[in-house]
Parts: structure tokens; sequence; C-alpha cells
């Protein structure tokens, strides 16, 4: 069982550490992170957080895909989770992964709806898959309520389509 004074404490730092990367102190956030996961091996936020570093920091995809998979494994009602090894999945090109792991994410509460309808569809875009890559980022529109996405994902759509034009020639 849990010590919810050390769950506390790791909270606590968990915070400070996700200030520190939105302050660029990666490196603080870095100690700050692995005195998380001495403390509790199992912190699955952790972990996903060091795998944001590993993969926009240090471009280590493979380091920064254990440590999605290991906060996956440890917290999946985490909302982040799922935007950001989408993400990844995608960069490496493992669309089988990728396609089944998004429609996961689509089933947590509070995972953010339009970012993973749009690496649906880029998925689908790189495939070559124009129509239904258009249908995913409707969805995207769907679900967004930033006007700037909106305005990306409508952009996004006549790309695809003007893809499909020229390609078909």
């Amino acid at each position: 069982m849990s010590d919810p004074i050390n769950s506390l404490q790791n909270d606590e730092l968990f915070f400070e550490a996700d200030g520190q990367i939105a302050q660029g102190k990666i490196s603080e956030a870095l100690t700050t992170l692995e005195a998380i996961l001495l403390e509790d091996p199992t912190y699955g936020k952790a972990y996903n957080h060091l795998g944001w570093i590993y993969e926009t920091k240090f471009k280590d995809y493979n380091k920064a895909e254990e440590f999605y998979k290991k906060c996956y494994a440890y917290a999946p009602e985490y909302p982040a989770i799922y935007t950001n090894l989408s993400i990844l999945l995608s960069t490496l090109g493992k669309y089988d992964e990728l396609e089944s792991f998004i429609k996961k994410g689509l089933e947590v509460a509070g995972t953010d709806k339009a970012a993973l309808y749009n690496e649906y569809a880029i998925m689908f875009e790189l495939k070559g898959d124009y129509i239904n890559a258009i249908e995913q980022f409707k969805n995207a529109v769907r679900f967004s309520l930033s006007d700037a996405n909106v305005d990306t994902y409508s952009k996004s759509i006549a790309r695809c389509k003007k893809k499909m034009e020229l390609l078909s020639e």
C-alpha cells in the first residue's frame, strides 16, 4: 500500500518538474523526475515527462518510447500519454500500433480528442489514404475548441484534396 504522505510529496515534485520543463530548465526537471522515480518507480506521470524530454530535447526516440510505455503501463488513465505516444508512434511510422493506441485513447476521459484525431488523420495521409485522412481531420475540427487548430485542420483537408487531385493525373 502506498504511503499517502510520499504520494503527496511526489505529486508536489511532479508539479515542480512540470514547471521546470515549462521554464526550459530541462536538467533540473530530469533531476526532479528521477527523484520521484527513486521514491516510487510506479509513478507513471513522471515517465511521460521523461519520454517527452527524450523525444523533443534529445531526439532519443527509443528511450522516449520506453518511458512513454512505462507511463502507459503505470498510469493508463493519464490523458497526456495518449497524445505524446501517438505523436511518437507517428514519427516512427509504427502505424498499426498507432491506430490501436489512438482508438484506446479516444475512450479515455480527458484526452485531447482533436489532437488524437489529427494524429489519426496524419497517419492516413502518410499512408496515401486521403479519403480517411480527410474524415479524421474533420473529426479533429469537430472536437477542437481552438480557432488556430481549426484553421490548421482545414488547411490539412485542403492539402489532402490537392494531393488526391495531383496524384490522380
